[in-house]
């Protein structure tokens, strides 16, 4: 199932996407679900009957304008590394345990909204990664039960300033710029949805520039929840990017960057499409 957050000319609302209607919640009698609701299998089940049944109030996703489903994340947890071909791209070793990074939740930008290149920062990379978005609180969980704290899955283009990142020698403020943190259009949970095993892939201006599958990942989502939630309990609304695989800008030859005037695809299989356009910033 795909849930989304949408506005439809007023304040953001959650609703059901199903092929090219969105079904809203916000006319529910139990009213706006939470993430933990929507981490919850029953009241999945039950929201599935409301749409089967013509229940809700239906409106043409063209009509909408979709919201990133998590807008204000307690933190956003991001991996490097983690794919074989992206450690390989950079001649470094394959890491025996994730490699954990941290981007503010202020970079958080929507579906179709602008990325806005900093004019201090010259080199702006793209990178596709598969978001897991945490809906219970989770501690110290195993990575067999990891699947039950997620609310679900969303695609989040990993906006990166590297000549910050570069030149800081770790990557808090290249990562976090205003907008450098494009995520949605839905949050996927259930049916023959896989993480770990899902198409990638990133575009510029129709190019694919990065093509891969989440079974290359070096650690997987549920190995990932284990390992960042042994250190740092995750709460409702956390998101966790789950790295990117090779094909990004800054090691091509020569190095392939964003300009103003851009759009970026990154898509993921079961997901959807993120599209953003570049602009110049302020």
């Amino acid at each position: 199932m795909q849930f989304v957050r949408y506005s439809a000319g007023g304040a953001g609302h959650w609703g059901v996407l199903d092929d090219d209607d969105v079904h809203s919640l916000a006319d529910h009698p139990a009213g706006s679900p939470s993430l933990q609701d929507i981490t919850n299998d029953s009241y999945r089940a039950h929201v599935r009957t409301l749409v089967d049944e013509g229940a809700l109030t239906t409106l043409p996703v063209a009509d909408v304008r979709l919201l990133a489903p998590v807008s204000e994340p307690g933190k956003i947890v991001c991996v490097g590394m983690n794919y074989r071909d992206h450690a390989e791209e950079q001649d470094e070793p394959i890491p025996d345990k994730p490699l954990l990074f941290g981007k503010a939740p202020t970079a958080v930008t929507n579906p179709g909204a602008p990325i806005r290149r900093p004019p201090e920062i010259e080199e702006v990379d793209f990178e596709v990664e598969l978001g897991v978005v945490i809906g219970r609180e989770a501690h110290r969980v195993d990575a067999a039960d990891a699947e039950s704290y997620v609310a679900g899955y969303t695609v989040v283009d990993d906006v990166s300033g590297r000549d910050a990142q570069f030149e800081d020698g770790q990557f808090l403020r290249g990562k976090s710029f205003d907008t450098f943190a494009p995520m949605g259009p839905a949050l996927t949970k259930g049916g023959d949805f896989d993480p770990n095993a899902t198409d990638v892939a990133c575009r510029v201006n129709g190019e694919t520039m990065q093509s891969s599958n989440t079974s290359e990942f070096i650690f997987d989502a549920y190995e990932l929840v284990e390992y960042i939630s042994h250190a740092m309990t995750l709460r409702p609304g956390d998101v966790i990017s789950t790295g990117t695989p090779g094909g990004v800008g800054i090691f091509r030859e020569p190095p392939e960057l964003l300009e103003a005037g851009d759009t970026v695809e990154v898509e993921i299989e079961g997901i959807g499409t993120l599209s953003n356009p570049v602009v110049d910033g302020e």
